[in-house]
């Protein structure tokens, strides 16, 4: 891997430097410094494992990004980041580089996990142990806590703080970033907390690109097409999209509306509201299920009719109604366009990947649409069963008795109120109780309606129980 033009000083420290910000928001920065200058070079920083920064240090930070279309690849070398770190090397030094004022904005993909709150009201976990430790040692553990002892260090320096900036899929994710970055500070020192809800800004966004695990084959085949070898290049589809709030400290921001796919506009919940129930909900639906049927990619999935037509049920009955569109947008032609994405054949997007952290997925990409529609005194029958099939598929065993490797930040605990539960109705009970997941009232509400689902899943097998709520 050959850098292709020298790195640009940095103005942004990334947290989480996955496959995802590195095929999303890493290619945006570069094409909006191409557009229109300005040092915007980026600091990735992997906060869990050394491995991502060990592949790009060894290439000088340049990794390649394939664009994979039904009817071919376009690579691209890719020279935004300007250093990658491992933070636990040396904790000190990454809050020292995020507190230098050459850098206003972080921002950050660490999943819904990283944030270590309580899904079900955003709030930070303060009883989490990583917090914990955060509150009473100044070297970080999580993310939150790099960003407040950054902070800390810049406001005892008179310096202005930096935007935080969430690139995750969360409903108003710069509400999240603000509620957990604030609730450390207030641990730590009140006047800092308030110096940040006063002076700092947490826009909130809403990112949609499909990026699939990069496999060793992906590698290979990259390798015999362009005869260069890159050990961390990333694969996504065509589609772009980065809807940001236009609130950033001070106005300091790179060019990103001159690159096509971006907007900024005043208020990024309409847009989250679609993007999060209508595909990473569907996403979700189509993995439990799609998984447990025996399918290894949604590709494989919709290509299956039942599934496309349950995806296509879904939409129209049970997730359209509930969303308040954004200003001239068509929320059937959205959702023909997601179908579209899905069938990319280019696309290997594994069930089982997609299936990861589920406890901290569900209350945003189904749960609130299920409150909505029994609100309106709408059927969801389609959506109570995507969590039936979660329940199922948390247990550990799926529809031939092999183990399931579930990624999960409560997977044991989820798999031992599983097991406890000595009948399907048991099981979901158990399971309920979870109050990280469900609210208590919403899982009163589902109770009925949710055993009835897991017991045709368990009966009849999850291709079956698709049929049964398609009417078929």
């Amino acid at each position: 891997m050959i850098r292709q033009s020298p790195p640009p000083k940095a103005g942004i420290v990334h947290l989480g430097l996955g496959a995802f910000f590195r095929a999303h928001g890493a290619l945006i920065v570069e094409d909006a410094m191409r557009a229109a200058g300005g040092d915007w070079g980026i600091i990735g920083v992997s906060l869990r494992s050394p491995a991502i920064r060990d592949q790009l240090v060894r290439q000088d930070c340049a990794y390649t990004a394939v664009e994979m279309r039904p009817d071919g690849r376009t690579p691209r070398v890719v020279n935004v980041l300007r250093d990658v770190v491992f933070a636990p090397d040396d904790p000190q030094a990454l809050v020292e580089r995020m507190a230098d004022p050459a850098i206003r904005i972080v921002s950050l993909t660490v999943t819904e996990k990283g944030y270590c709150h309580v899904p079900s009201t955003g709030a930070l976990d303060t009883a989490h142990p990583d917090i914990q430790s955060d509150i009473a040692n100044p070297r970080p553990v999580t993310a939150v806590g790099y960003i407040v002892r950054a902070l800390q260090k810049r406001r005892a320096a008179g310096l202005r703080p930096f935007t935080v900036l969430s690139c995750d899929n969360l409903p108003d994710n710069g509400r999240v970033a603000r509620n957990v970055v604030t609730g450390l500070a207030q641990c730590i020192d009140p006047a800092l907390a308030h110096w940040v809800e006063t002076e700092g800004r947490f826009p909130s966004a809403m990112v949609d690109r499909i990026v699939p695990a990069t496999r060793a084959e992906d590698i290979a085949a990259l390798e015999a097409s362009t005869g260069q070898r890159d050990a961390a290049p990333v694969f996504h589809e065509p589609f772009c999209q980065w809807v940001i709030e236009d609130r950033f400290v001070d106005g300091a921001r790179p060019a990103l509306e001159r690159v096509a796919g971006v907007q900024l506009v005043d208020d990024v919940a309409p847009f989250e509201a679609m993007k999060i129930r209508m595909l990473n909900g569907t996403h979700s639906a189509l993995a439990y299920l799609g998984y447990l049927a025996g399918h290894d990619t949604i590709a494989q999935t919709v290509a299956d009719e039942v599934f496309r037509a349950f995806v296509q049920s879904l939409w129209r009955h049970e997730m359209i109604p509930t969303i308040t569109p954004p200003d001239g947008v068509d929320l059937q032609a959205y959702a023909h366009d997601l179908l579209a994405r899905y069938e990319n054949p280019a696309i290997q997007h594994r069930t089982w990947q997609i299936a990861m952290d589920g406890s901290q997925k569900l209350p945003q990409r189904i749960l609130g649409a299920i409150e909505d529609n029994t609100a309106a005194g709408r059927a969801c029958d389609g959506l109570v069963l995507t969590v039936a099939a979660w329940m199922r598929y948390v247990g550990g065993v799926d529809e031939q008795g092999a183990a399931i490797d579930v990624r999960d930040p409560l997977a044991a605990r989820l798999r031992a109120l599983s097991d406890a539960g000595e009948t399907p109705s048991g099981k979901v009970d158990n399971l309920l109780s979870v109050e990280e997941v469900f609210a208590p009232a919403l899982a009163a509400q589902m109770r009925e309606p949710l055993v009835q689902a897991f017991d045709r899943l368990v009966a009849q097998g999850a291709r079956d129980s698709v049929r049964r709520v398609l009417g078929a």
